[in-house]
């Protein structure tokens, strides 16, 4: 059966349930690397991390007998696939120190606008109706809102205009991403083989970057360290990506987009669980938007 017969039109309730774990996740991953750059240097942290998905990744393909390396034409669109996922995490850590966390987070997600605008183009079935960009614009407002206070009065930070725009860099790098996964061979692969492309690239990229940022190299650290990057690894870049990877194969990407509007609103409730945050009322609004926008772009 092909890829093509597969593809659902529209987001069902397995799809919907795993998009929001996955977001839960994704937003308390935040929390994770916070907790463990207490001690461990981020694209150090990113480092290990994708190298031991990577690791995990294979061995799970090899005892599904789920093949790697045959020769099927995906080569070059899955090295420029790892190769935008990599450059789209390297901003996102370049971009945390000359600009603030709220900040780079409105920035970086635009990447949904990047998605419904570019996909169409060339995958027409992915096309937007008029109330579900209203439903875009909903979700990315509430999301926004959420983080208006740090964005217009967080502490000025030297040269956060190049932050804001790494942030925005990345945004685009992770909608290309989306876009290439989706318009290219790629999209006939197994989802292990397409996620196999992107952290591999990853686990090659980070340490040289954190190489170049004089970051310290090091194993002994906490058992919190260690449970916090465990958990990034073995859940994270392994079980949400290979789930993000195979929803890709089966739903509209436009639709699936929105929904990551969920994480920043996530990282923030378990910032205020785990990190002792304060709840406000720009958060308690942002998950009515939210989930108001992301009703209006799955309906049918």
């Amino acid at each position: 059966m092909t890829t093509a017969a597969l593809r659902r039109p529209h987001l069902d309730t397995l799809a919907v349930t795993l998009l929001v774990l996955c977001c839960a996740f994704w937003g308390f991953q935040q929390s994770l690397i916070k907790i463990a750059a207490v001690e461990m240097p981020p694209l150090w942290q990113a480092t290990v991390r994708f190298w031991c998905a990577t690791a995990l990744l294979w061995a799970w393909c090899h005892w599904r007998g789920i093949a790697l390396w045959e020769k099927d034409g995906s080569l070059w669109p899955g090295l420029l696939a790892g190769g935008l996922f990599a450059a789209e995490f390297t901003c996102i850590y370049l971009g945390l120190q000359l600009t603030s966390a709220s900040r780079l987070t409105v920035f970086l997600y635009c990447s949904p606008f990047v998605v419904a605008v570019l996909l169409p183009r060339v995958v027409p079935g992915e096309t937007l109706r008029r109330v579900q960009w209203m439903g875009l614009l909903i979700a990315f407002g509430a999301m926004a809102l959420a983080f208006s206070e740090g964005f217009l009065h967080g502490s000025p930070v030297a040269g956060q205009w190049r932050g804001d725009l790494l942030g925005l860099c990345a945004a685009v790098l992770w909608g290309l991403t989306t876009l290439t996964l989706r318009a290219t061979v790629l999209s006939k692969l197994s989802a292990e083989k397409t996620l196999f492309y992107q952290i591999a690239v990853t686990a090659a990229v980070a340490p040289l970057v954190s190489l170049a940022l004089g970051e310290a190299w090091g194993w002994a650290y906490s058992l919190t360290t260690w449970t916090s990057v465990a958990l990034q690894t073995v859940v994270g870049a392994f079980a949400s990506y290979l789930a993000w990877m195979w929803m890709l194969r089966h739903y509209p990407a436009t639709q699936m987009s929105t929904f990551t509007f969920l994480t920043p609103v996530f990282a923030l409730l378990f910032g205020m669980a785990l990190l002792g945050e304060p709840f406000t009322w720009r958060l308690g609004l942002a998950l009515v938007g939210v989930a108001a926008g992301i009703v209006l772009v799955s309906r049918r």
